[in-house]
């Protein structure tokens, strides 16, 4: 719902000899990408691929499932990754909003899907060394086609499934490349899980960038921990606060000298990492974004020129051209240091949710979006975050929606009923925690945590279950949240 026309940043393709992928088992240049990608067209043949019939892809981290979504950008195939991890329950809600025209998995889950939707079977990334040149075919345009459907969590049970424009992402890398970009043939750590539009931002700008990419299959501390203090060709690594605060449990744990930047984004962000690694002489760069801006939309690169005169609190200025106003509840513009809704709009803010009935409380009649989120401005325009949106905990770089979990533990018999809220965490940046109200006191944490990590993600399950007598709630029964948190810190924390 972008008002304005802006430029479109530009972009050529990288030269066919630059490294591509490395992993523990090999390296691979762009030409053997550009040679997936042509090789890619005899697979798809009679299969139905657009912008109302995307490619679900089971998102793990793997080097097939890197080249496909690489080769999905190149040749304008718009992709739906998600969990491995996803339950049926999950994915039959997926199902609902949107319908993939086909499926990538590696290790199956097909029980999980519709029996008429087709399997693409993938290129071997082991044979590609032998096809030509064929990049000339390929070229970074159509700015208004989606590169992908993302889902991300709401008020409600259902997902919601945002479109990623390829302009946002064009913009996005525009702006991030004035903080930091890897260069030629030196690597970008790619350790976020695939589908997520941070760890998929890694190989865009890689490509954008003509830089290389590094994938591990897993966080491996130890296994970082080398690479980044010892290997003189990594140059940046994306992160979430979990993921630094287990490689700063090291003492002595530093990062080479040539090193450009360590992003970190996906949840709060404690002052006692940020002075911890500043210590240490990391070149953090801490960022404010979400799915429907294409990730980080502003950012404060410390240690660096740039970043030397905003503060550590800050997550720095939105990047231009995009706007940011801070309102108060009714809508209207306040002033500098006054705490408010952060609404942003620009060419990195997406258009709208895939289901059109989701946006009606989005956006403005100006194409303004309500990020839901609170925070304020100093008078250098610096963006100071105070509240995420109330509805979502972001644990370990995860979107949870605690409406989501508390259906799940209201189905339990012998549950009355549950309230989930995120608290502080220095390890998670929120942990998930729940409050049961028992109608049978023999139902114990073991049984309700068994029958969660049957209905969803390892991430959503809570890391504390906490029975109460009741739930502090309003004249109108809605639950209290904030007071359950303020029990818990006064308590338990």
């Amino acid at each position: 719902m972008t008002t304005k026309k802006n430029r479109i940043p530009s972009f050529n393709l990288p030269p066919a000899s630059n490294t591509f992928l490395t992993t523990q088992s090999g390296t691979f240049s762009y030409n053997d990408l550009f040679s997936f990608t042509a090789q890619l067209d005899e697979k798809l043949k009679g299969v139905e691929l657009d912008e109302d019939h995307p490619l679900l892809i089971f998102a793990e981290n793997r080097p097939e499932i890197v080249f496909l979504i690489a080769a999905c950008f190149l040749k304008q195939i718009p992709i739906l990754p998600v969990n491995p991890e996803i339950s049926p329950a999950e994915l039959a809600n997926l199902f609902h909003v949107i319908t993939p025209g086909a499926y990538v998995s590696v290790t199956g889950n097909k029980e999980l899907l519709p029996k008429s939707l087709k399997k693409l079977q993938l290129p071997d990334i082991q044979l590609i060394n032998f096809a030509t040149k064929t990049e000339q075919i390929f070229s970074f345009d159509a700015p208004d086609s989606a590169a992908g459907y993302f889902l991300t969590s709401g008020s409600t049970g259902m997902p919601k499934v945002l479109p990623i424009k390829r302009r946002q992402v064009f913009f996005a890398a525009s702006s991030s490349s004035e903080n930091f970009k890897p260069g030629k043939n030196k690597y970008w750590l790619l350790c976020l899980p695939l589908n997520h539009v941070g760890g998929i931002n890694v190989i865009y700008r890689s490509l954008l960038y003509h830089s290389a990419i590094y994938l591990v299959s897993r966080f491996d501390v130890e296994e970082i921990r080398g690479l980044l203090h010892e290997n003189k060709s990594f140059e940046a690594a994306s992160m979430v606060p979990t993921m630094l605060t287990k490689l700063l449990d090291h003492t002595f744990f530093r990062v080479q000298f040539q090193f450009k930047a360590l992003l970190l984004g996906g949840g709060p962000i404690s002052m006692n990492l940020i002075n911890t690694s500043l210590t240490r002489g990391l070149p953090i760069v801490t960022s404010y974004g979400m799915t429907e801006t294409c990730a980080q939309i502003a950012a404060n690169p410390m240690l660096q020129p740039s970043g030397a005169y905003i503060p550590k609190k800050s997550v720095g200025s939105i990047f231009s051209p995009n706007e940011i106003e801070i309102r108060d509840e009714n809508g209207n513009s306040l002033p500098f240091n006054e705490t408010g809704q952060i609404w942003l709009r620009g060419p990195q803010v997406f258009d709208g949710y895939y289901a059109n009935h989701q946006n009606q409380y989005s956006f403005d009649s100006d194409g303004w979006f309500n990020t839901g989120d609170y925070g304020h401005l100093n008078r250098k325009k610096h963006l100071f975050i105070e509240n995420r949106r109330t509805d979502i905990i972001i644990t370990g770089g995860e979107n949870v929606n605690p409406v989501e979990i508390e259906e799940v533990i209201n189905e339990i018999i012998g549950v009355k009923e549950a309230a989930v809220i995120g608290v502080p965490d220095e390890k998670w940046g929120q942990m998930v925690v729940a409050f049961v109200v028992l109608s049978d006191p023999d139902v114990g944490r073991n049984d309700i945590k068994k029958f969660l990590k049957s209905r969803l993600v390892s991430y959503k399950v809570p890391k504390q279950i906490i029975s109460v007598p009741e739930l502090p709630k309003t004249s109108t029964h809605k639950v209290i949240k904030p007071e359950l948190l303020t029990w818990y810190l006064q308590h338990l924390k």
